[in-house]
């Protein structure tokens, strides 16, 4: 019997397919932008593709790359719901290219895990999250009024693409690097990575540490939970808020969307995004009011250098420096959300090594934001 090649049998699997069904869906992406893009998470609404395929099985479908004949990784996206909200999707796409992907109804193979997050009663209420790249942490109210209390975004560097918050949870001795990186970031009564608080009067008034957390979804390639706060006051503000956080596989960023609401203000609310900065003389900031704060700390002994960040997709108006953090000026709205992006690198994952690398990447980032790759489904 003769050997099928590759594209014949794609060809021939395509048709069987299209004669059971008719006809099967179609994603288009297109790159308009000049920036490569690679292993990015896109999301289309579930909505799109049911018009395209009303009968699309959620436990039988698989996306193929038309051309290379290779798998795209998915996932879908509840966002906390019953239903299915969007289809995500982990593409390359070059430069003013575009890249079409096939639907069947056959099972998908199986994704390994590059996220996760997840509430941590056993470490007095963290809440813990990473992917691929970095992880992260938020304190809870049983460590408020403690000595260890902090008020921002803690980092966990990493030298791995596998996930260890459960493994360093369990080990409890994560401030000492066993081969796969650490927690030697320092928060204390900073923002820490990215955090957001209101500011008024040159001063930031934090609230406690978050009250409720709850997971909206949870991987393989996006992770997204909402942490809840009591009310506080800002200034004669009574201030709430909800922050969303997503973290997906490949970026050094999360998502952040506040929503605040307030008593009073007019409307607005002045807030700061910070970050916590070291004692060094010269500090490497990297600022851009179109909407990035970078910082590329000291070298902290054999621990290495983590750079921290915040990309706001809305301008910032200037920067503030503090005794311990920078911060970066905006406002919010009542009842409004603000989305941001915040997170960190570390020079000994490999991969971005110094300052100019780290800016380079908020620059592309920002640019990336501003570029959205387009997605059509028919």
């Amino acid at each position: 019997m003769k050997k099928i090649i590759p594209g014949v049998f794609l060809l021939l699997f395509i048709a069987g397919y299209a004669l059971a069904q008719d006809k099967y869906p179609t994603i288009t992406v297109k790159n308009g932008s000049s920036i490569d893009r690679t292993n990015t998470l896109i999301a289309i609404p579930w909505t799109d593709v049911l018009k395209a395929d009303p009968d699309i099985d959620t436990a039988n479908f698989s996306v193929m790359n038309k051309f290379t004949e290779t798998e795209i990784p998915h996932q879908l996206e509840y966002r906390g719901e019953k239903a299915v909200q969007n289809l995500l999707l982990q593409v390359s796409v070059k430069a003013k290219e575009a890249l079409t992907l096939l639907v069947f109804a056959k099972k998908a193979a199986p994704v390994s895990p590059k996220t996760y997050a997840r509430y941590v009663p056993e470490r007095k209420d963290d809440f813990a999250w990473e992917n691929d790249k970095i992880a992260f942490r938020m304190y809870g109210k049983a460590l408020e009024n403690t000595s260890e209390d902090a008020k921002g975004i803690d980092v966990w560097v990493k030298s791995t693409p596998k996930l260890v918050v459960n493994d360093r949870y369990k080990k409890n001795d994560y401030h000492n690097d066993h081969g796969d990186g650490l927690d030697y970031y320092s928060v204390g009564f900073t923002l820490g990575a990215g955090g957001m608080a209101p500011f008024m009067n040159d001063t930031v008034y934090f609230s406690g540490n978050y009250r409720n957390s709850k997971v909206l979804d949870n991987g393989p390639l996006r992770s997204t939970f909402q942490l809840t706060y009591d009310e506080w006051n800002a200034g004669g503000n009574k201030v709430n808020v909800i922050k969303t956080i997503s973290i997906d596989a490949g970026s050094q960023l999360n998502r952040i969307e506040s929503l605040y609401t307030f008593s009073d203000g007019g409307g607005k609310l002045p807030v700061a995004i910070g970050l916590a900065t070291r004692a060094e003389k010269e500090k490497k900031i990297f600022f851009d009011k179109k909407g990035i704060l970078g910082y590329w700390e000291p070298v902290h002994g054999n621990d290495g250098i983590t750079g921290v960040a915040a990309v706001s997709e809305k301008p910032l108006q200037k920067t503030l420096n503090q005794p311990k953090q920078v911060l970066a000026l905006t406002e919010v709205r009542n009842n409004q959300p603000y989305v941001y992006y915040a997170g960190a690198a570390w020079n000994k994952a490999g991969e971005i090594n110094n300052e100019t690398e780290w800016f380079n990447y908020l620059q592309k980032f920002k640019k990336e934001l501003q570029s959205p790759l387009k997605v059509s489904v028919k």
